[in-house]
Parts: structure tokens; sequence; C-alpha cells
């Protein structure tokens, strides 16, 4: 207590300033988690923007906040920048939990443009704001300007540098996996003349992109191969180049060419990852990528009665699902089937089994399938190997593929099998559709 004039009163501090925090290692790992988990969300905003634009403006606010509150926490670190770093986080990590894990928005899944490439991307950047809420909130309880000595700061860093950079590595990967979907030209409703982007399907409001080739525009409708990428049900896109192509390891290039190069038109879709959309999203819509062929046949001059199907890995799987697992196809197109008349397998897995797998493997059949039997079983093509399948490729083995092999030929199906060429593959497809 001090006398002012007179009068006894609390002593006030000469500053009113608010107490700078120290730029600790914590405190930069809780900042770049809460850029990397806004900026994922903001790359796929062009994208998610042709869909529709109310949820992009939401998105876009949101991400906005993230970025700009980060920015503050970083360049003046306060308790009053951290917490608004952790109330920002916190808003994001909320919006994500109503759209995605509760589904309150019901227009359409808005994460689904992020998830293009990588079916998790989402999950990730809800990881990195978890880590930044609890990162700002433990930087915002210490006390003002903490100066411990320099052994105690350089272990410090060294403690938490391979956490900054699981999370810098993290966030990076992660917009790159999003913006991958804002790429090239938006999907039209049907393809005008050669080359080309159209929307094939859109299930549940999520529009779908095929890209169809084929050598040249105009003479007879043209055989048709639908192309399933790799990527284990999880990773992979449609594009021949790009982050997308490279998780998938797809032969696609060398094979398009080769089919076109033949008269083939070749067309090859994004389809829905899990865990995003869970299974069986990806094969329903490989069926609607062939009941639209066979629906479009005519403005995409392309002969109905000849569509073949071709994938690499799980691709592969999926285009063995096509020839034997025959079921009421649903959806859009209803008057028409997603019976084909070839099937090459390449490199794919018959039956999903979780014995023996390597770690990486496994992680991708959990997060696609689960670990239930029966839905492992119902994933499997030789669950369902009998009569009247379409001619089979099962080219360069695959876990399972001898034997759904031999259950194929027992049931009367032509099968050839081995190591194969993408100009083998080709002509296989060029006999067996005639």
């Amino acid at each position: 207590m001090k006398v002012v004039g007179g009068q006894r009163g609390e002593y006030r501090s000469p500053t009113t300033a608010p107490a700078t925090l120290r730029r600790g290692p914590l405190l930069v790992t809780a900042v770049f988690a809460a850029l990397g988990g806004a900026v994922i969300p903001a790359a796929a905003l062009p994208a998610l923007w042709r869909v529709w634009q109310l949820y992009a403006m939401l998105f876009g606010a949101v991400a906005a906040v993230g970025i700009a509150a980060a920015v503050a926490a970083l360049g003046r670190p306060t308790r009053k920048t951290a917490h608004f770093g952790a109330l920002a986080a916190s808003g994001a990590l909320a919006l994500w939990v109503v759209s995605r894990p509760l589904g309150l928005l019901t227009r359409f899944d808005p994460w689904q443009p992020a998830d293009t490439v990588a079916g998790f991307t989402d999950y990730v950047a809800a990881g990195l704001q978890v880590i930044a809420v609890l990162g700002f909130l433990f930087v915002a309880r210490r006390r003002a300007h903490p100066w411990p000595s320099a052994a105690r700061r350089a272990t410090a860093w060294v403690a938490l540098f391979p956490v900054l950079v699981a999370v810098l590595a993290t966030g990076v990967a992660g917009a790159v996996a999003a913006a991958d979907s804002s790429t090239g030209p938006a999907p039209s409703t049907l393809l005008d003349a050669g080359p080309g982007t159209v929307e094939y399907c859109r299930p549940d409001g999520v529009p779908l992109a095929m890209d169809v080739y084929r050598r040249s525009a105009g003479g007879p409708p043209a055989p048709v191969v639908l192309f399933l990428h790799g990527g284990g049900l999880v990773l992979g896109n449609r594009k021949p180049t790009g982050p997308g192509a490279l998780l998938a390891g797809s032969r696609f290039g060398p094979l398009r060419d080769e089919l076109t190069a033949r008269g083939f038109a070749v067309a090859v879709i994004d389809f829905r990852l899990a865990p995003a959309a869970p299974w069986p999203a990806a094969l329903a819509d490989a069926r609607c990528a062939v009941r639209f062929l066979k629906a479009n046949a005519a403005a995409l001059a392309v002969d109905p009665a000849r569509i073949a199907v071709a994938g690499t890995g799980t691709g592969g799987t999926l285009a063995s699902l096509l020839g034997v697992a025959r079921g009421q196809d649903t959806g859009q197109y209803r008057g028409q089937d997603s019976t084909v008349r070839a099937v090459a397998a390449l490199s794919a897995s018959a039956a999903f089994d979780l014995t023996g797998l390597d770690p990486l493997t496994r992680a991708s059949v959990l997060m696609a399938l689960g670990r239930s039997p029966a839905a492992l079983r119902a994933a499997s093509p030789l669950t369902y190997a009998g009569p009247g399948a379409p001619p089979f490729l099962l080219g360069n083995g695959g876990r399972n593929a001898a034997e759904f092999a031999a259950r194929l030929r027992a049931a009367g199906v032509p099968v050839t099998e081995g190591a194969v060429s993408e100009r083998a593959v080709a002509e296989f497809l060029a006999a067996a559709v005639g």
C-alpha cells in the first residue's frame, strides 16, 4: 500500500503490457500443428467451392482464423494469444467432429475433396489440431518470462525436435494430398469430344471424376477399358502423375498408351477412399462407373457391349470383384448393369487375410475393411469364384491368386496367369473383347 494524495490505495504496476512467453519448442510445435491443421482444409477449398460454396466459405473462414491465431501466437507469444490459438484450434476440431464423426452437415461430406488422395487426410488435420490445442493450453499455463538454463533449453529442443519434425512433415504431406484434388479441370457433365474429364457419379452428393482417353475422335464406337488404381483402398487417385499416382504405384501410363494404340478408349476414375468412405463404397463407385459408360456410350463414342476392366494392386482386386461378385445394381443409371467382358488384375490380392501381412499392408486393410472375418470374406474375390465369370488375366502374382485361378478354371472360366507386360495386358484385352 502507498499514500496517494493523502489516501491509501493499492500499488499498481507501472506497466500494463501483457507478459511475453518464451518461444520454446512446445510453442513452436503447437504453432506448426495449428498451421498444418488449418492449411489442409484450405488446400482443398477450390475443389470444395466447385461443389457447394457455403461449405467452402465456412471451412475457409475457420482455416483463416486458425492461421491468424497461429501467426499471432508465434509473433507475440502471450497467455492471451496462446489462449486464442487454443480456441481457434478447438473450433476447427469441433467443425471436424460435427462434419465427420457426427455427420451433421448433411448435404454431403465436405471433407471428401481433401480425401481424394489419402482417405485419412481429414483425420490428419484433426490430429494436428488436437496437438495444437494441448500445446497452446500447456504453454498458457506456464509462468511468464521463464528462462531456464541453456542446458535445459537445449534438452527441451532435442527432446521435442522429433515431434516438431513429424508435425511439419505431416502437415506438409496432408496439404499436398488435399491440394491435389484442386488441380486439373472441373468435371463436366458429359464429354464433348476427345480426351477429357467427366463426372461419372455423385454418391451422397460427392462428385466423382473420370478421365477418358482415346487416340482420336470420330470413327465407330470404341471398346473401352475401365482402369482402377491401387493404393490399398486408402491411397491414390486417377491421375497419371503427382502424389496420387505415386501412392497408387500405378502402371497406368504405359498401359493406357498400349491400349489407345490398339483403338481402345481408356477410362480411369477416382473412387471414394477409406476410412473416409467405408467399404463397400469403392466397389459401389466402380460399379457406377461401368453403368455410366453404358448409359452414356453414345456421347462418349464407346461400345457398351465391349467394356473390360483392369487394375493394379487393390485396384485389381476391385476389378476381379466386378468380374465375379454379381449382385443387384443400385444407385445412378439403374437401367444399366455393371457386367464386364474381361478382367485384367495385376499384382492383385484375391483374398484379404490379416495373417502374415507386413505392418503397412495390415494397417491399410484394417482401415479399409476392419478386422471382421465376415467383412474380409465379403471383400475377397476368392469368395465368389464360380461359373459365368468373364475371361481373367491374373498377372504378376498376388495373395491367393493361384487358388483364385484354380477355382475359376474349375468353374470353366478362361484364365491367363504369369508375369505380364503392358503389351501382353493390351493383347489379352483386345482378344477378350473382340
